[in-house]
C-alpha cells in the first residue's frame, strides 16, 4: 500500500468511525438521556434519510463547481465537530433536533465526497478502491467496540448515569482530527465549470428514470424502496433493544453485523456466479425476515444465540441486496446513465424507502410501549419480519432472472 493509499484509508477510517460512534447507540441516548419518545427517535433518526434527500444538492451546486472537494470535506467536519459537541450538551430533544439535522444535512454529503476524493487520486480505482474503502467498515467497528469494551459508556450502570453523551464528544474529537487532517488529501478540484449549466434533473440523477421501462428493474426499484422499511426498524431500535432486555456490551456485540459485513462481501461474486442475481436479492431479502424472527423470539438469556446470529445476519442482509443490487444497477444503466443510475438508487433507498421506515418504526414502538416505558419488542419485531417477507414474495414472482456482467462494475 503506497503512501496516497495509507492517506486515503486513514479518511475512510475517521470518516465512517465518526458515523459508528454515535449514530448506533443514538436511540438508546435519546430514550434515557433526553426522555424522547419512539416518535422523536424517529424524527431524529430520519434526519439521515433527509440528508440524503438533500446531499445532491450540495454536491452539484458547491462540491462539483466551486470549491475542491478535500477542502468542502475538511470545513463540514470541522462544523461537524461543533455540532457534535452541542449534541453532547443538550439535554432537550426540541433543542437536540436542529442540531442533529443540520448535521445530517452536512455529514450525508461527505460520502460521496470521500469517494470521489478516491476515485479521482487512485491510479486504478477498480482495483484499489475495495482496499481503501474496507477500512471505512474497521473505523466503524472499532468506534463500537471502544464504546462498549473500553469506556463502557452502554452498560446499564453508565446509561443510567447519562454517559452516552460521550459518545457525540467522541465523534467531535475524531471529526475535528479528520477535519483538519482532509486539509492535507491530495487536491480534488471542481469537475464542473462555475459557468456550466447542471438541471437538478442531472443532480438528482433523473435522467436514469427511463430505466424504469424495463419492467425487471422496477422491480427491483419498488423492492429497494420497500425493503428499506424493515431496514430503518434495525438502526432505529437494535440498540435499545439490546440495552433494554439487559445485553452486556450491546454497542460491541453489534459491530459482528460489520464484520460479516465483510467476510460476504467476499462470497458476492460466488453467489452471482452460481445462484444468479435474482437468487442472490432473495436471499438478502429472506435474511431479514429472519433475523427479525431470531430478535423477537431471542433474549438476553439462554436464548441469545439466535440474537447473534440476527446480528450476524447483517452481511447477508445488506451486501446481499443493497451491494448486489448497486452490481445489477451498474449492469443495467450501461455508460450513459451509471452515476445517475446509481445516484437514483440511493435517494430512493436511504432518501424516501428508510423515511418511511424510520416513520413506521416509530410509530409501532409507539404502540407497543408499555406505561412503564419498556417495549414489546417480540410484536414491534414481528413487524417488520412479515413486511420483509412479502416483498419477499412479491420480488420472488414478479422478478425475472437474468444474467449480468458483474466483472464489469466498479464496486
Amino acid at each position: 500500500m503506497n503512501t496516497i493509499q495509507i492517506r486515503l484509508s486513514f479518511m475512510m477510517f475517521l470518516q465512517f468511525f465518526i458515523w459508528g460512534a454515535w449514530f448506533v447507540t443514538l436511540g438508546t441516548f435519546l430514550g434515557n438521556n433526553l426522555a424522547a419518545t419512539d416518535g422523536q427517535i424517529g424524527m431524529a433518526f430520519a434526519t439521515q434519510s433527509w440528508g440524503a434527500i438533500i446531499a445532491p444538492f450540495i454536491i452539484g451546486l458547491i462540491a462539483d463547481r466551486y470549491f475542491n472537494a478535500e477542502r468542502i470535506l475538511g470545513i463540514i467536519h470541522l462544523i461537524g465537530a461543533g455540532l457534535m459537541y452541542l449534541m453532547a450538551n443538550t439535554t432537550d430533544f426540541t433543542l437536540f433536533y436542529p442540531y442533529v439535522l443540520g448535521y445530517m444535512i452536512l455529514y450525508m454529503p461527505t460520502l460521496a465526497l470521500v469517494n470521489s476524493i478516491s476515485f479521482r487520486t487512485m491510479k486504478d480505482p477498480k482495483a484499489d478502491f475495495s482496499k481503501v474503502r474496507v477500512f471505512g467498515t474497521v473505523g466503524w467497528i472499532v468506534a463500537g467496540l471502544a464504546i462498549s469494551y473500553v469506556f463502557s459508556w452502554d452498560s446499564p450502570q453508565a446509561i443510567d448515569q447519562g454517559y452516552l453523551e460521550n459518545t457525540f464528544l467522541l465523534a467531535a474529537v475524531a471529526s475535528l482530527v479528520l477535519g483538519i487532517f482532509s486539509f492535507t488529501l491530495p487536491k480534488t478540484p471542481p469537475k464542473i465549470s462555475k459557468d456550466e449549466t447542471v438541471s437538478i434533473k442531472d443532480m438528482l440523477g433523473l435522467d436514469a428514470l427511463k430505466m424504469l421501462k424495463d419492467r425487471n428493474f422496477l422491480v427491483f426499484f419498488i423492492a429497494s424502496v420497500l425493503i428499506c422499511i424493515p431496514l430503518a426498524f434495525y438502526y432505529q431500535n437494535a440498540n435499545p433493544f439490546l440495552a433494554e432486555i439487559g445485553v452486556n456490551n450491546p454497542t460491541g456485540i453489534m459491530t459482528i453485523g460489520q464484520v460479516s459485513e465483510v467476510l460476504f462481501m467476499l462470497l458476492i461474486p460466488f453467489f452471482l456466479t452460481r445462484f444468479g442475481i435474482k437468487k442472490t436479492l432473495l436471499i438478502g431479502m429472506l435474511a431479514w425476515a429472519l433475523r427479525y424472527l431470531l430478535f423477537a423470539y431471542g433474549n438476553s438469556g439462554e436464548l441469545m444465540f439466535m440474537l447473534i446470529i440476527g446480528i450476524a445476519l447483517h452481511g447477508i442482509c445488506y451486501d446481499f441486496f443493497f451491494v448486489a443490487g448497486q452490481i445489477y444497477t451498474d449492469s443495467k444503466a450501461g455508460e450513459k446513465f451509471k452515476s445517475s443510475a446509481q445516484g437514483l438508487i440511493t435517494l430512493a433507498t436511504y432518501g424516501v424507502g428508510m423515511l418511511i421506515g424510520f416513520w413506521a418504526a416509530g410509530q409501532i414502538s409507539t404502540i407497543y410501549t408499555f406505561s412503564d416505558g419498556l417495549h414489546d419488542w417480540e410484536m414491534i419485531w414481528l413487524w417488520p419480519a412479515g413486511f420483509a417477507f412479502v416483498v419477499f414474495v412479491i420480488y420472488m414472482f414478479t422478478f425475472k432472472n437474468e444474467e449480468i456482467e458483474y466483472e464489469k462494475v466498479d464496486i
